[in-house]
């Protein structure tokens, strides 16, 4: 069950999260909830078969602000090293970091 011992588990940096939400903890872990059911996972994946790179890096750029700010650390750290890769428009193979990522993102949704 998701709750600030279990994301604390996950390695997420609570206290910083809930400062940000004003101490609210039930409205914290609602975003939480949220930002686990967020699809952009999957259209960052397409975007990056199709090599849509300025399209990947928004989307990439995106989920950065909405992880980051709910300071889920072990998901946040994939999602800025790909977006300062395809900040740069690297041409590169991203199939490890977008592993970690959906890898990532599984572990906190099943929390």
């Amino acid at each position: 069950m998701l709750n600030i011992d279990t994301l604390r588990e996950y390695g997420a940096n609570v206290d910083t999260g809930l400062a940000r939400c004003m101490g609210k903890e039930d409205f914290y872990l609602m975003l939480i909830g949220k930002a686990s059911a967020d699809t952009r996972i999957e259209l960052l994946e397409r975007q990056l078969s199709q090599k849509d790179l300025d399209g990947a890096f928004e989307t990439a750029h995106a989920l950065k602000g909405l992880l980051a700010n709910l300071s889920l650390d072990p998901l946040t750290a994939p999602v800025v090293e790909m977006t300062e890769l395809l900040r740069s428009r690297t041409d590169t193979d991203y199939s490890e970091l977008l592993q970690e990522i959906k890898a990532q993102f599984e572990k906190l949704r099943c929390l």
